[in-house]
């Protein structure tokens, strides 16, 4: 009883308290058991729960297996592909860039290293980023702070380098590759930059380079987010041959970003070399008498351009104010660009193919071979000069008192005479003159109003106005005194340089007007050839021979006793015209000089003008007398 009691106790029943439901007498603990074979301490499960449970298991096993089956079986492939990118990289190996030459094998620009150090934003663990700022900060001379805001300030998940410093000595970059060992996700990396070896003669030509924009990537598909790329002059216009082709190296790396294996690589195909037309002795003469000119005369700029007039080669290419493209070389200080952009006397304009100006007087050898061509006149006919023209109550007057007296063809442009070209131009007594329309045919023919497709960049293809223009522009109509003023380069005609130079060298082969082309050939990075450039012709035929040799004639009798009679001391035959451009009532004249020698067998055609300078035989004959003068004493 004692063990019964002990159960009852158990369950809560007391003695006395269990009777059978049908005699109402009591029941003993023996009687308990035979009805119910044990004691129940728990409540059951019931079969709904049990469904329950089993119904989110086999959902849940569903969304595993879904799961599973997307990763391994529909998206295997890709997640197998990132997992071997994170094992396998491409690293880029930069091609050497070309180098540029004179034409006599001078060299002009070399290559120059630069170490760069960089991070990628996807590449880089959060936990590491104050580490790296610590080791670096001190190597480099950036404070941890200023490396830290360029973590902070990228985008994790970029893959766009991100530059902590460039134009790194070498000493630093020493002590940084020891220091990187401990972090391979920050790069360290050796990248070419110019360094330009003549100066600033040669600064607009060659033009410099800088870091490639994200617009310049989408344009140049093959480059690097850390290339530089040529951004103006012969750097930009002959990037692509530069810059050559970039190599790739395969290397496999670890769980910790560190190369572990070189698995391929392929080697970078160096860019070509540009061998130039440009000679670099007769570049500096020019460049160097331009600049004395103009300050002296206190112009405010000028260029100057010396051609082969028998193929186009341009053999000297300058314009002033310059400027320092070594400055560059390791990253220009913003101030200093700034100041140099504001400069009102704008150095980064390339005024021999950029700037327009009007042509003065060196344009009147164009209208005389029209004239002559066109039968308006003959070599014979001569006009009287006596100081000007009187139209109605417009006086068109000569630039010398008292007029020139006789004048034929060859002492008008001998002599510059107006009133010759006023005649033949817009017509004056029994002269019909050539009128608007047919001088515009002939100028067009000798290249102006158009660009002549220099391999160089921004080149401006002057003005020449029409009577609709005027119309429109200015509410006028076109009157004879237009003509007048067109027919002496004057007015509202514009002309670049480059323009005056290839129709000089036009009328100096024969009536043959030339593309102007600045590169010879290409060469290979072991100087082999690679391609030759050959002379192309835009025009020619449109003036017969016969009348270029009177127009020359003209030109050589200018040396002899005309405007251009300095010239006549050097130790050989030469021809040429003086300019002297009108282009504002309150400012110094333009001064202008072109010439060719020898006269009788031209090799070279040499373009001054001097911006604001006045007289064009005192200002700007001087320029191109110097440039003659080194040109023959050094063949």
């Amino acid at each position: 009883m004692d063990k019964h009691k002990d159960i009852f106790s158990i369950q809560g029943i007391k003695d006395g308290d269990i009777r059978n439901k049908y005699t109402d007498k009591e029941v003993g603990p023996d009687i308990i058991f035979s009805q119910q074979e044990q004691p129940t301490l728990k409540k059951g499960i019931s079969d709904r729960k049990t469904k329950f449970l089993f119904i989110i298991f086999c959902v849940t096993f569903l969304i595993v297996f879904i799961k599973l089956f997307s990763m391994q079986i529909v998206s295997g492939q890709e997640y197998r592909d990132r997992a071997e990118n994170n094992r396998i990289k491409n690293e880029e190996i930069n091609a050497l860039r070309g180098i540029i030459y004179d034409r006599n094998g001078e060299t002009l620009v070399k290559n120059s290293p630069n170490f760069t150090l960089y991070f990628i934003p996807s590449e880089i663990e959060e936990d590491e980023i104050i580490q790296i700022a610590g080791d670096i900060s001190s190597i480099i001379k950036i404070s941890e702070e200023e490396i830290l805001s360029l973590f902070e300030l990228s985008d994790s998940i970029s893959n766009y380098p991100v530059i902590i410093k460039d134009y790194i000595n070498y000493l630093e970059a020493l002590n940084l590759k020891i220091a990187l060992n401990n972090h391979p996700s920050v790069h360290l990396d050796t990248l070419s930059v110019r360094q330009y070896q003549k100066g600033e003669a040669f600064s607009h030509l060659l033009g410099y380079m800088g870091k490639i924009t994200k617009d310049e990537l989408d344009y140049y598909s093959n480059y690097s987010p850390l290339d530089y790329i040529g951004k103006v002059g012969l750097e930009n216009w002959y990037e692509e041959d530069l810059k050559g082709v970039d190599g790739i190296q395969q290397v496999e790396r670890d769980s910790f970003n560190k190369t572990k294996n070189v698995i391929a690589t392929k080697e970078p195909i160096p860019g070509n070399n540009l061998i130039l037309n440009i000679d670099a002795g007769l570049q500096e003469v020019l460049y160097d008498s331009l600049v004395s000119s103009i300050k002296s005369n206190r112009s405010t700029g000028g260029a100057a351009i010396a051609i082969n007039p028998s193929t186009g080669a341009i053999l000297s290419f300058i314009s002033y104010p310059s400027y320092d493209n070594n400055l560059f070389f390791t990253g220009i200080d913003s101030e200093i660009y700034q100041e140099l952009i504001e400069n009102p006397q704008t150095p980064f304009v390339v005024r021999t193919t950029s700037g327009e100006y009007p042509p003065g007087s060196t344009v009147k050898p164009l209208i005389a071979s029209a004239a002559l061509e066109e039968k308006v006149v003959t070599q014979y006919d001569t006009i009287l000069s006596t100081g000007g023209i009187q139209i109605d109550k417009w006086y068109f007057p000569d630039w010398k008192s008292g007029g020139h007296g006789i004048t034929n063809v060859v002492k008008a442009i001998a002599e510059s005479v107006n009133t010759y070209f006023y005649a033949i131009g817009g017509g004056y007594e029994e002269i019909e003159g050539l009128g608007l329309e047919t001088i515009t045919r002939y100028l067009e023919s000798f290249g102006l109003n158009q660009t002549l497709g220099i391999d160089f960049p921004n080149e401006k293809d002057g003005f020449l106005p029409s009577r609709e223009w005027k119309e429109k522009a200015k509410g006028e109509r076109w009157y004879i005194g237009d003509t007048y003023h067109l027919a002496i380069g004057q007015g509202d005609i514009l002309v670049t340089p480059l323009q005056v130079a290839f129709y000089t060298a036009a009328i100096a082969n024969g009536g043959t007007l030339y593309k102007p082309f600045l590169v010879d050939k290409f060469t290979d990075i072991n100087n082999n050839e690679v391609s030759v450039k050959s002379p192309e012709i835009i025009n020619q035929n449109f003036i017969s021979s016969k009348n270029i040799s009177t127009i020359k004639r003209g030109l050589r009798e200018a040396v002899i006793s005309g405007s251009a009679q300095s010239l006549s001391t050097l130790p050989f035959s030469s021809a040429g015209k003086t300019g002297t451009a009108q282009f504002a009532s309150n400012k110094n004249t333009h001064a202008w000089f072109t010439c060719f020698a020898p006269y009788e067998n031209p090799e070279i055609v040499i373009t001054v003008l001097v911006e604001q300078g006045g007289e064009g035989h005192a200002v700007a004959l001087p320029v191109a007398k110097a440039g003659l003068s080194w040109y023959f004493d050094n063949q």
